[in-house]
């Protein structure tokens, strides 16, 4: 792995980085402690800012040394820490097409890979709405077709889908890349990992259960919206 340890003058260290660095520590800690990630598999990113925090290509979410992780400026140029991961150019679209967005987690979940192969319910949500909690902090996950991993077309397709979705009154936090898991986001960490969470264990009953549930019908639907908010 090329590591860079240049630090250009006006990137010096500072607090709110220093912080994103242990957040993305912690978090990757977290997720490969739970089977969430597996070997070099996945990626974790933080906005400050203008600036981004990313892990390295193929690094090891389990193991993050935070001295490592990219930081890349405005322009996207990179100014510290290791070869940013292949998938920066998503990243950083996504923060650019939802401007709530603070923190960005892609794995490739066990079984949110196994619903893309097994089939998924729809193109547009890749669920169906089984469960309260998945309708209120999930809401729709659309499918984004096969690309290679880092593939930059796919940083098109998945901000065309958060524009078309914003438009019409249903924002989305996360998509599913075929054969590759969820890409998720929000404005903090802990709001990022309860969408992957509730997606994660929403696609295990799905693949768990036969007869396959039925959705929660339109009036529980109404409800939930009315009630609680839910974008669905």
């Amino acid at each position: 792995m090329t590591r860079r340890t240049d630090i250009a003058p006006g990137t010096e260290r500072d607090e709110a980085v220093d912080a994103a660095r242990r957040e993305i520590v912690r978090v990757g800690t977290s997720l490969f402690a739970r089977g969430y990630v597996h070997a070099g598999a996945g990626n974790i990113s933080a906005r400050i800012g203008d600036r981004h925090l990313i892990t390295p290509t193929d690094a090891a979410l389990g193991f993050l040394d935070p001295e490592r992780l990219a930081l890349v400026d405005a322009r996207g140029e990179q100014r510290a820490g290791d070869r940013a991961s292949k998938t920066l150019t998503l990243h950083r679209r996504i923060y650019e097409a939802d401007p709530a967005a603070r923190f960005v987690v892609h794995t490739h979940s066990t079984h949110l890979v196994g619903l893309t192969l097994a089939g998924v319910w729809s193109q547009d949500d890749v669920l169906p709405p089984i469960t309260p909690y998945y309708v209120m902090k999930v809401g729709h996950v659309p499918l984004i077709p096969y690309h290679r991993p880092g593939d930059p077309r796919v940083a098109d397709l998945v901000t065309a889908r958060i524009a078309d979705r914003a438009a019409g009154g249903t924002p989305i936090r996360a998509v599913l890349l075929d054969r590759l898991g969820p890409v998720v986001w929000g404005p903090d960490a802990a709001s990022a990992l309860a969408v992957l969470e509730e997606l994660e264990e929403t696609a295990r009953l799905w693949l768990l259960t036969d007869p396959r549930p039925e959705p929660l019908p339109a009036p529980a639907l109404a409800e939930l919206r009315s009630a609680f908010g839910a974008a669905w």
